[in-house]
């Protein structure tokens, strides 16, 4: 009796957790409905299944905009929204078919689900998306994702503007949906929770990595542990890891991950885990053997400092352009300080010879994917950080190992450092805080 009710109680928490949710992303359709005028329409497609090679597809990941007012994780959805109406289209139930590729959800669950006007199957899409596009002036529809969607919203649009002596109209206006993606900009505390766990199993993983790594291995055997962390931990890799041993950092979307381990390097590992749909974004820098070289714990702690104060600065009425104008200042001050400059800071500055060696940006929006959605600049102005944004902040410094412009021992050293930031006000919010970044706490990690 005791187990039944036991089991009963993990149903109920498990229903009311699901209804919950459910909610979250009822609670987002309404806000995009409020958004659309009468005679507006958005228009969103779910991803489909990528053929990998031959007959082999990729693993499958839901489109980010359609899972955010959907958490809908089939492929091929088409979601449909007015003011006043709301539809949805989803694959038909197929006995067949489900043995071979899991179960659907069907229109009758999907509708059940979304609270949705109407539901409908995929096969009824071409005999209603005419009626649905009907009347619409303006359709927020994310151009460039799918050419072939692409050409069929146009090819819509065409048709019904031949039909304006019957009193119809199609769209004349097609608009990039800008209001939703500044919706998934600013995280809810739900966001932030899912992100939090996403944080917990990064920074189990990458800890993991500085206690276990040693001379021999090899990068890809750090990166199965990265991998195999992740997924105890119910996640996945977000993106593709960069783990870049010795010269390897240099190179700022290293991938291969193939080259071994070798005494007196230094390891950058940029990785983060997924879970339920949100990435965290950290990158480290460690030793391969247990401690810093003397001209690498210098390169570090130049690239570290500026870290720390672009972090202070990520507050809310700053600009985020800002933050990285003041990084550039500082690491050039670095430079010239480890003698690899000559030249007066201004004009390492005006003449951007810094570039040689930082040639990125100090940070991105980060949610649901690991360059997040949002602008950068609103009519040739940058963005101004407000409370909820969550943002990476990750400078770096990069040493050609052929430049023989600048000293030996400098070759081949790359260094980048990168946390999670959640802007709050005057106090910024690290929520990479836990995975170690210090010389010291680093060196004492390594020594367990």
């Amino acid at each position: 009796m005791c187990q039944k009710r036991k089991v009963k109680k993990l149903y109920l928490i498990a229903y009311l957790k699901n209804l919950f949710f459910m909610n979250v992303f009822q609670q987002r359709r309404k806000q995009v409905q409020s958004y659309l005028k009468p005679n507006e329409a958005l228009v969103l497609f779910a991803a489909s299944h990528k053929i990998r090679n031959r007959d082999v597809e990729y693993k499958f990941r839901q489109d980010s905009d359609y899972y955010y007012l959907t958490g809908i994780t089939e492929p091929d959805g088409i979601l449909f929204l007015k003011s006043d109406y709301s539809c949805h289209f989803c694959l038909p139930k197929d006995k067949e078919k489900e043995i071979w590729t899991g179960i659907r959800l069907g229109k009758q669950a999907c509708k059940e689900i979304l609270q949705v006007d109407e539901s409908f199957e995929l096969t009824d899409w071409n005999t209603k998306k005419e009626e649905l596009f009907t009347n619409v002036f303006n359709l927020y529809y994310f151009f460039g994702k799918d050419f072939e969607r692409d050409r069929e919203i146009l090819e819509i649009c065409n048709t019904l503007q031949k039909k304006l002596r019957d009193g119809k109209f199609g769209p004349s206006q097609i608009s990039i949906p800008e209001f939703l993606h500044e919706m998934r900009m600013i995280k809810s505390p739900e966001e932030l929770e899912i992100l939090r766990k996403a944080v917990l199993a990064t920074e189990k993983a990458h800890k993991k990595l500085m206690q276990t790594t040693k001379p021999g291995m090899y990068e890809f055997e750090l990166e199965a542990i990265l991998e195999g962390e992740y997924r105890k931990s119910g996640g996945e890799s977000g993106y593709n890891p960069i783990v870049a041993s010795g010269a390897n950092a240099t190179i700022l979307h290293y991938t291969t991950n193939k080259s071994q381990l070798k005494e007196g390097d230094l390891v950058l590992v940029d990785s983060g885990a997924e879970i339920d749909y949100y990435t965290a974004d950290v990158t480290r820098v460690f030793p391969v053997n247990k401690n810093f070289s003397t001209i690498q714990k210098d390169v570090y702690q130049v690239v570290l400092d500026a870290q720390k104060k672009a972090i202070q600065n990520s507050k809310a009425g700053n600009l985020f352009w800002d933050i990285h104008t003041s990084t550039i200042r500082l690491l050039s001050e670095g430079l010239k300080a480890l003698g690899i400059f000559k030249e007066s800071l201004d004009e390492i500055l005006e003449k951007e010879l810094y570039k040689k060696f930082y040639m990125h940006k100090t940070g991105h929006w980060l949610g649901m994917d690991v360059h997040d959605v949002g602008r950068y600049y609103t009519h040739g102005r940058s963005q101004v950080l407000q409370n909820g944004q969550v943002m990476t902040v990750e400078p770096g410094l990069y040493f050609d190992p052929s430049d023989e412009a600048i000293p030996k021992e400098f070759r081949g050293i790359g260094i980048r450092i990168e946390d999670d930031v959640l802007i709050n006000g005057e106090e910024p919010i690290v929520l990479t805080k836990n995975i170690p970044k210090e010389i010291l706490e680093i060196e004492s990690l390594r020594d367990i």
